[in-house]
This record gives structure tokens, C-alpha cells and sequence, in this order.
């Protein structure tokens, strides 16, 4: 998993108060509802980084 920050958000209360309500329906906090809802826009984007691929030498163990 990879490393997490502590990153300070200034937010509209209209836009929160929306992603609470839409965190609650999916059973998420709203800040893992800001994570995914800013993680999907970026995968559209293009701007998430490839994952990498495994090599053979990861199956030597």
C-alpha cells in the first residue's frame, strides 16, 4: 500500500455537505470519499501512473 499525507482541504460547506452525503451512501468516510472520487477523475485524466507490471524475477521466491 502505498504512503499516506496528511494534506490540509479548504472546501466549499455546499460541496462537503455533498460529499458526506454521498460518502454515507457508499458507507465511506468523506475523506476516503474525496480519495476515491479525486483517484477516479485522475485514472480518466490519464494522470495516474501505470502500474507496474511483474517481472520474472518477482517469481523468484
Amino acid at each position: 500500500m502505498s504512503e499516506k499525507k496528511a494534506y490540509p482541504l479548504r472546501i466549499n460547506a455546499e460541496i462537503l455537505g455533498a460529499a458526506q452525503r454521498w460518502a454515507d451512501d457508499e458507507l465511506r468516510s468523506v475523506n476516503a470519499q474525496i480519495e476515491y472520487l479525486l483517484r477516479e477523475a485522475l485514472r480518466k485524466a490519464g494522470r495516474l501512473p501505470k502500474p507496474r507490471q511483474p517481472t520474472p524475477e518477482d517469481d523468484n521466491t
